[in-house]
């Protein structure tokens, strides 16, 4: 079939998920048409008007930038199905009820274009029935595409074909969702729930279970259920109330209606408890109270056996704590299973159910274990899959031990552990997953938009090089590598080894050396970490020593260094990429901003950040603003930095962070030319193909300006004047006001003229000599000293 091009995307419903899914088409420079029902009073199409509203008071925020709004188009059927013509993919989108899907599909059918993609976004119905309702022309370009919520945020989406689906569309459907959307796939089977639904509610229920059996309650069971185990903070009955318990209720029917022989079956209903909270309403975070509830600043949780809501102060026993800290997973499940502690009892007993669950399900559920294990990784925040998880233990002693307990009629089901898990080390291996209907290890996806992502996930047992490519230099604390690929020959990598890739002394040096380095033998350099972050900024630890003994000579060298680090990027005779994913404060900021080009993944929060430890940027940021804001000035009549400098002020003095790659770019932390991207498994990718663009157009770096014009005494005064506000109303302290100043000083190029034409050098050297003045005060110190002890800023 020929290349599909989707330009704009129709999403019918404008519910939670219809809506939010309109607003990450519009992230990704995709038009979107946001179709519901007609209104009964005043604007027909007010029921998708508000939903688009609604998009802006959300948190955290479907929207990139809040402009992404103007690109969602309310509609109705009634007055706007024609516009369905204009569409190349329609999502579906309403709820989950066949007869409704089925009507709303005879209405739009005859308006969707015989090129158009037309596909539902249902949590668990089958495909096949849905494709049922559709006409046969439009059967072969009719499939699933579930998202999770939320659509933003959740990497998984599940595709899902329908019998009569044609291939290369899903290839193309793929492709789109991969690399314009940013998403991670998962073809699932057509089975109730699909793959991660049915896993992950399945462990809910399994959770719930043993719960109740063992006498636990929700805020102790929420205690073991999050980060100790690898799952999310919100742990399970936290995730049911943010969810919606009336969502997690709907689901769970549709395995209680659609899967009466599974051997599970008894277990796919609502808890009582869990259905008389919903009957009276309160269903979760959306209704204020569910199973927990706020009463003031106090959080509560229901007790079943109160029957009423007391404090929630779950806590993790200190045996089952020392159990978990073991970091050999064999010894960890073993003692697990051992111990008589009800929460250690608990533990085993919801791993060991979700083992057998998995075990007995995995040929009907999903072509093979790696399927699985991504589903749960990307739609349920796990760190490990189940499959993953039990691996890692020990493959056949796990095995052995869920095989005793079925036997022993300690599991949830008694269904045999299937003859493969005994014949098999594990499932997966650098040949690829187990397929358990086949019995053969099936590769990964050789579409080409893998190609693309040149350090994809792992599962764990592929093989995965401790680190990355070919070591051409190294420090301790930074690594310059390359691939052995055709790209590798002309753009080498930059790697930070400190933890939380922050920046000291030894990193500041390797980053000259590397630009060095680049600069002599290739034709550009990508500076690329291989987890996020891309940098928490200075490392304080390794300033801490030298500002205790007051050696403030010192502490100026090193600022000096951290200068002359970002101008010898900016000023690279080859182009210098930063590749960002996650965070970029302080001082990673502004390597950003020194770089000739960012390439930044959509999920990217930057920002100069040093007024929560009472200092100013003085690696080059406010340098870099003031040069910025002249620059823009000097496109308008009145040449006035100030109409920007407000804005960029108000942003490093409140120590305000992008959130998101494309608000970073509104806050002129990124410029107009730096890329944004959606998928971060793409990042390295586009990075080096940018370097090798930028080298093949002759690549010259800009001449340092002859002299900046500076707002001067002037623009601090202005500035100065939103302090004093702040002050007099009690909203900053004395120092607050001090620090503050000195970022409206450093903005401002000093105590000079508005309009003095200055040197970068002089900009520079004013950043510096307040940093090293603010850093004398006992108040910045005690800031530093405090972050570094507690992880928060200290207000004084």
């Amino acid at each position: 079939m020929s290349k599909i091009i989707i330009h704009k995307v129709a999403v019918l419903g404008a519910g939670v998920m219809g809506a939010q899914i309109a607003a990450h088409c519009a992230n990704a420079e995709v038009s979107v048409v946001l179709f519901d029902l007609t209104a009964k009073d005043g604007d027909p199409s007010g029921i998708a008007r508000r939903a688009i509203d609604g998009l802006k008071k959300l948190e955290p925020s479907p929207l990139a930038t809040t402009d992404r709004v103007q690109y969602i188009e309310a509609a109705n059927y009634d007055q706007h199905i024609d516009k369905l013509a204009g569409c190349d993919l329609i999502i579906e989108a309403i709820a989950e009820k066949l007869e409704w899907k089925l009507d709303l599909y005879h209405k739009v059918a005859p308006h969707i274009r015989a090129d158009a993609i037309f596909a539902t976004n249902t949590s668990g119905l089958s495909i096949n029935k849905l494709a049922e309702g559709c006409p046969a022309s439009l059967r072969p370009r009719f499939c699933g595409v579930h998202f999770f919520n939320p659509p933003r945020y959740m990497s998984l989406v599940e595709l899902i074909p329908c019998h009569g689906t044609d291939a290369a569309l899903l290839d193309q459907l793929e492709t789109f969702l991969t690399t314009t959307l940013g998403k991670s796939v998962v073809r699932a089977l057509d089975t109730p729930n699909f793959v991660a639904n049915r896993v992950g509610v399945f462990s809910i229920l399994a959770v719930m279970h043993h719960t109740q059996r063992l006498g636990l309650g929700f805020d102790e069971v929420d205690a073991l259920t999050g980060p100790l185990i690898g799952r999310p903070k919100s742990a399970t009955y936290r995730t049911a109330d943010v969810v919606g318990l009336d969502t997690l209720a709907h689901v769970v029917k549709t395995m209680t209606d659609h899967l009466p022989d599974d051997p599970w079956a008894k277990y796919y209903a609502t808890p009582d408890w869990l259905a008389a909270l919903i009957a009276k309403g309160a269903l979760g975070q959306k209704t204020k109270a569910g199973i927990y509830r706020k009463d003031g600043k106090q959080i509560k949780v229901l007790d079943l056996k109160l029957q009423d809501y007391r404090d929630s102060a779950g806590e993790v026993a200190d045996e089952v704590a020392a159990i978990l800290k073991n970091r050999n997973p064999a010894e960890r499940f073993a003692q697990l299973r051992a111990s008589q502690h009800p929460q250690a009892q608990f533990l085993w007993s919801i791993f060991r159910d979700v083992f057998h669950y998995v075990a007995v399900h995995l040929n009907h559920i999903a072509h093979n274990a790696r399927d699985v294990d991504f589903a749960m990784r990307w739609g349920f925040g796990w760190s490990q899959g189940p499959f993953e998880t039990w691996q890692a233990a020990g493959w056949k002693a796990i095995a052995e031990a869920v095989r005793d307990d079925v036997h022993a009629g300690r599991a949830m089901s008694d269904a045999p552990m299937p003859a493969w898990a005994f014949n098999v080390d594990g499932v997966h291996s650098p040949q690829g997953s187990y397929d358990s209907r086949s019995g053969v290890l099936q590769g990964r996806s050789t579409l080409p938009v893998y190609e693309r992502q040149l350090f994809p996930e792992r599962a764990f047992g592929e093989l995965a090089e401790a680190e990355p490519g070919r070591t051409l230099w190294e420090n301790d604390e930074v690594r310059m590598w390359t691939l052995d690929d055709e790209d590798g020959k002309h753009v080498p990598v930059l790697s930070f080894k400190s933890k939380m890739c922050a920046v000291g002394p030894v990193v500041l040096d390797g980053i000259i050396e590397a630009v060095h380095r680049a600069e002599r033998d290739y034709a550009g350099l990508v500076i690329w970490q291989p987890t996020a972050p891309f940098s928490v900024g200075a490392n304080l630890k390794q300033i801490r020593p030298v500002l205790e003994t007051g050696d403030f000579v010192a502490l100026e060298k090193i600022v000096a260094r951290f200068q002359e680090m970002s101008q010898t990027i900016k000023y690279s005779q080859v182009p210098v990429i930063a590749a960002v994913q996650g965070m970029a404060l302080g001082g990673g900021c502004e390597i950003v901003m020194h770089s000739t080009r960012a390439v930044c993944a959509l999920e990217s929060y930057i920002g100069l950040v040093e007024v929560g430890v009472g200092l100013i940027p003085a690696g080059g940021g406010c340098k870099e603003f003031a040069i910025r804001t002249a620059e823009l000035a000097s496109r308008t009549a009145t040449n006035d930095p100030m109409l920007w400098l407000q804005n960029v002020f108000q942003t490093i003095a409140m120590a305000n962070v992008s959130r998101s790659a494309k608000n970073a770019r509104e806050m002129m932390l990124l410029r107009d030319h730096d890329i944004v991207i959606f998928n971060p498994h793409e990042l390295l990718h586009v990075a080096r193909k940018t370097a090798l663009g930028i080298a093949a157009a002759g690549y010259r770096p800009r001449l340092p300006p002859a002299g900046v014009p500076v707002a001067g005494r002037g623009g601090i005064a202005t500035l100065e004047m939103m302090l004093v506000n702040m002050r007099e109303g009690g909203m900053i302290s004395a120092h607050d006001y001090r620090v503050s100043k000195a970022v409206a000083t450093a903005l401002c190029g000093g105590d000079v003229e508005n309009g003095t034409l200055v040197s970068e050098k002089w900009l520079l050297d004013i950043e510096r000599s307040l940093f090293v003045e603010l850093l004398h005060t006992e108040e910045t110190k005690a800031r530093l000293i405090h972050m570094l002890e507690t992880g928060k800023p200290l207000r004084n």
